[in-house]
């Protein structure tokens, strides 16, 4: 069963990230490898090497709404200076993340939390 990339805003981040293995995507409206990315990740969820029970989301940064997100998680969004920023959740921690994009550093960094 392929997944899908929920677009992930101030009304349901809470609920994606709280439970279970999810990967959330951090981009901005203007950010021309946040799309190529998108496209990317697009194209690899709708074939079936996505990892089972894993859920994959795309936050947009500059959209209105994420204050609760942006204080609750301005630990580490605060060091993010690079676009796309991938980060790898289990039960609202984050356990990996990455700057950048590429499907071979996903799954690599993926199969280490899942084997974990």
């Amino acid at each position: 069963m392929a997944s899908s990339l929920e677009i992930i805003d101030g009304q349901n981040w809470r609920e994606f990230t709280g439970t279970g293995v999810v990967v959330l995507m951090l981009g901005k409206t203007d950010c021309e490898a946040c799309a190529r990315w998108t496209d990317e990740l697009t194209t690899f969820l709708a074939g079936d090497q996505a990892a089972q029970g894993v859920r994959f989301g795309k936050m947009i940064l500059d959209q209105k709404g994420l204050t609760d997100f942006k204080r609750e998680h301005g630990s580490w969004l605060k060091d993010v200076d690079v676009l796309p920023f991938n980060v790898i959740l289990r039960d609202g921690q984050v356990i990996k993340s990455f700057a950048g994009s590429g499907i071979e550093r996903l799954t690599n960094r993926l199969s280490g939390v899942l084997a974990g």
